[in-house]
């Protein structure tokens, strides 16, 4: 099968389909040609509905997704489909009634869903080798893991499975995925974009988006799933900027400052990996960004405060399937998740504090710098004989601190090690200046072409 017979990108095949020289039935097909000769390997997918994408692409509304192909993340409920969450326990839940809303917005916009893509169980872990429906492949090396938890998003979008995804991100798991499988990742500002008919793992840290290949795709899809939705308690009223004009007003230039991180972020950071960060940012200064190197403080207190209150929310949602159905997790996900059982109130209390101070901090840091950048991971994308003895801290360490303070986030692929493995530069902005990330990481991706590459597949 050749690499990619239609366009790979949400960007060009929406202007194709505008000029009439593709036709979204003809494009839902080739994709659902290649999820049935690709799929088996990378097990992206928990299901696909090919009659239901056919029909949907033959019908497509006419909108900035007209006739796009897409996978939903199996948190996200659809019309009409199972929604499982990667678990056993929800294997047999009887189909949805009515779309998540930001689905119901994609849906609006005229996308075409091609079925329920694979992920961690519960979303709790970032390898998505736990699922009652298998382990997701990395398409890059298919003994390798994609990260998680929407790894089978982020498989599916590199492997050209899905024009783009939806995710989620608690920890981190969007920008992982998408830095392990050499896409793009895009986490909004929390509260950007609604949780309505999203399972929840963490009511405090989680964060609806999107996996795509390219920057402007991102943008596209955050115009679209982006807005106040009274429906979820946690959905914010702020206005939402336009995103697109802000990718296309981008000319080859960066003129920020980008805050480089003296402490932690760079310790114990894989050398291949380090390396095509440092060059990135690098990269954002020829084009005339402002390096400025500085201080974020305490990063170890705020990862644990972060795993605190991760923990407790979702003990608290799974309560009763912990107490009464322990058996039916996977070991490693019971294990984690039942340790918010024992998460004292105080605890609970510091950690929900420190996340304020935390927040402070960084609001205080973007008064000097519009951008923070980082390494999205600090290693290449594990074995799978190494994921399954990973401790979550060796790929959430760089991410899940800003799932704390809410700041919108970025991965965009940087380069590759000598092994052919995927690295990831994080763009880290200001509460809702999802422009400024947007802007920067478009520069970035105009002047290289890590992102046109495409597995070897």
């Amino acid at each position: 099968m050749p690499i990619l017979a239609y366009p790979s990108t949400l960007s060009a095949a929406a202007a194709a389909i505008a000029a009439g020289v593709l036709d979204p039935v003809d494009l839902t097909e080739q994709v659902l040609a290649r999820i049935a000769a690709l799929n088996p390997a990378l097990n992206a997918y928990i299901s696909v509905d090919a009659d239901k994408a056919r029909a949907m692409a033959r019908s497509a509304r006419q909108g900035p997704l007209h006739g796009l192909p897409i996978g939903l993340k199996d948190l996200f409920d659809l019309r009409g489909a199972r929604t499982t969450a990667g678990s056993q326990i929800l294997a047999d839940r009887a189909p949805a009634a009515e779309d998540a809303a930001a689905v119901a917005r994609l849906r609006a916009a005229g996308a075409v869903f091609l079925g329920k893509t694979n992920m961690h169980e519960w979303a709790l872990g970032i390898t998505n080798l736990a699922s009652h429906f298998g382990p997701v492949h990395n398409p890059w090396d298919l003994d390798r893991v994609p990260g998680g938890s929407s790894g089978g998003s982020a498989a599916a979008v590199a492997a050209g499975l899905a024009l783009a995804a939806t995710g989620t991100d608690t920890g981190g798991s969007i920008r992982i995925p998408a830095a392990l499988c050499g896409i793009t990742g895009l986490k909004p500002t929390y509260g950007r974009v609604s949780l309505h008919g999203v399972i929840p793992l963490s009511w405090s840290l989680d964060h609806a988006g999107a996996l795509t290949r390219t920057v402007r795709d991102a943008a596209l899809m955050l115009s679209v799933m982006a807005g106040y939705d009274p429906q979820d308690p946690y959905s914010v009223d702020v206005p939402c900027d336009d995103y697109l004009a802000a990718v296309d007003s981008v000319h080859g230039e960066a003129p920020m400052r980008i805050g480089v991180p003296r402490e932690y972020f760079w310790d114990n950071v894989d050398p291949d990996v380090e390396t095509a960060v440092r060059a990135a940012i690098d990269t954002l200064g020829e084009l005339g960004a402002t390096i400025v190197p500085v201080s974020v403080g305490d990063v170890v207190a705020v990862r644990q405060a972060s795993g605190n209150v991760l923990v407790a929310d979702a003990a608290a949602y799974h309560e009763s399937e912990l107490v009464d159905q322990p058996e039916r997790f996977t070991p490693a996900v019971y294990e984690r998740m039942s340790a918010g059982l024992r998460v004292t109130g105080i605890e609970v209390a510091r950690a929900r504090r420190l996340g304020v101070l935390w927040q402070h901090r960084l609001a205080q840091l973007f008064d000097d710098v519009d951008l923070i950048a980082t390494p999205a991971v600090a290693i290449p994308a594990p074995t799978f004989a190494a994921g399954r003895d990973i401790k979550p801290g060796a790929l959430t360490r760089f991410t899940n601190p800003f799932n704390l303070s809410g700041n919108p986030a970025i991965s965009v692929p940087c380069g590759f090690t000598p092994a052919g493995l995927p690295a990831g530069l994080q763009l880290v902005g200001r509460w809702w200046q999802e422009t400024v990330v947007l802007r920067a990481a478009e520069a970035y991706q105009t002047a290289t072409e890590w992102h046109l590459q495409v597995p070897p597949l």
